[in-house]
């Protein structure tokens, strides 16, 4: 029997406490006992993402809550500023265009981050946009997005920002209202160390003033359904009951260690990853490195064989690259329940599998690098 680590940004490893949760005889969803534990839950959110307004739960991947953040905000013919680096920045492209959306791309090649003076000045050249799509942490390479200059130059206009926070709740500080986002979605398989299957998304109240004159169609994503159901603690269609009640554990296990505290570990782990991949003598890549993943360029004719024997030999799961970025870089995650064994896990492997491709390094480098910088908190 193999273990196995989860070093992937998505899914994560789910806390054996929260686990047990799913493994509770099945709720009726439509129960007093049952709206309890949803009330807990969706108030509890609204620490989580550092918001007075409410929190829905959908069920769905997170970017089921994405196409939400469209089909509630715009009609077909609005104008949109996208601001993508990297594949799930693109995503907010395909979803708007696929709504009959005009996207106005403020993109940048994957592994630069989005710079806030030119989101100000297209929406100086373009008045009419309605909304502002970005993300916070872009997994796919390894960057954060200044969102609180984004929020602060977006709130001075007429249109509303939405940013994916799929990956980054949790992991990197992340404050809805103080940054003055509108809309932010996020989904349960990453920071909030649940499995996959539900998504989440906050509005506020300028964002709920695009609701109101919406005119895409919608019926299992319509909002309105969303917030009226939570009026009463209840989800406008059947819930996934025993992620929902997880999620309570999670939450909890959340709020016990405190937000501070979990954005100050995941920095260290970071910088600890970011150690460990330059002692192998593998360049960052990487404008602004995010705290919730770290991604290194690889040999190319390698690339895929890295993932691959570390999963299959060693069963320690890592990410390799998306799109353009296949086979150029790994990825190593350091959200939600990964911590420090298993950080130092994952690098002795790599380690050895490099060795066993035949690339030259220093054994124990890596592993000595990244304990060095975890020593130092």
């Amino acid at each position: 029997m193999k273990k196995h680590y989860l070093l992937t940004p998505g899914p994560t490893p789910v806390p054996p406490g929260v686990a047990l949760r799913e493994a509770l005889p099945v709720l009726h969803h439509r129960t007093s006992e049952f709206s309890a534990i949803y009330k807990d839950v969706v108030e509890g959110l609204k620490y989580v993402f550092q918001t007075k307004n409410e929190v829905y739960v959908v069920a769905s991947s997170g970017t089921g809550a994405m196409e939400m953040a469209v089909v509630n905000l715009l009609s077909p013919g609005d104008e949109v500023i996208v601001a993508s680096c990297g594949n799930f920045g693109d995503r907010w492209i395909k979803i708007a265009e696929g709504y009959g959306v005009k996207v106005i791309s403020v993109s940048v090649e994957w592994g630069k981050v989005v710079k806030p003076v030119a989101i100000e000045e297209a929406l100086k050249s373009n008045p009419n946009v309605k909304a502002v799509y970005t993300t916070f942490t872009e997994t796919s390479t390894g960057v954060v997005n200044d969102v609180k200059a984004i929020g602060e130059i977006v709130s001075k206009t007429n249109a509303v920002l939405v940013v994916d926070a799929i990956s980054g709740l949790c992991g990197q500080e992340f404050r809805t209202d103080d940054w003055k986002v509108d809309v932010v979605v996020a989904g349960s398989q990453k920071g909030l160390m649940l499995a996959p299957g539900l998504a989440f998304i906050t509005l506020s109240d300028k964002a709920w003033k695009a609701v109101d004159v919406s005119k895409i169609s919608k019926f299992y994503f319509d909002i309105k359904k969303y917030k009226k159901s939570y009026a009463t603690n209840e989800t406008p269609f059947t819930p996934p009951v025993t992620l929902i009640v997880a999620l309570q554990e999670s939450i909890r296990l959340i709020k016990g260690r405190g937000l501070e505290s979990m954005w100050h570990d995941y920095k260290l782990l970071a910088k600890a990853a970011r150690a460990g991949m330059q002692a192998l003598g593998l360049k960052l890549f990487g404008e602004v490195p995010c705290d919730v993943v770290t991604s290194a360029c690889v040999p190319l004719e390698i690339g895929g064989k890295i993932v691959k024997t570390l999963r299959e030999k060693y069963g320690v799961s890592i990410a390799g690259g998306q799109g353009v970025l296949k086979g150029k870089i790994i990825r190593f995650a350091h959200m939600g329940y990964i911590g420090k064994a298993d950080l130092l896990v994952g690098f002795a492997c790599l380690e050895m599998v490099l060795c066993e491709l035949a690339v030259k390094i220093e054994k124990g480098k890596a592993v000595a690098a990244a304990e060095e910088e975890l020593l130092k908190d």
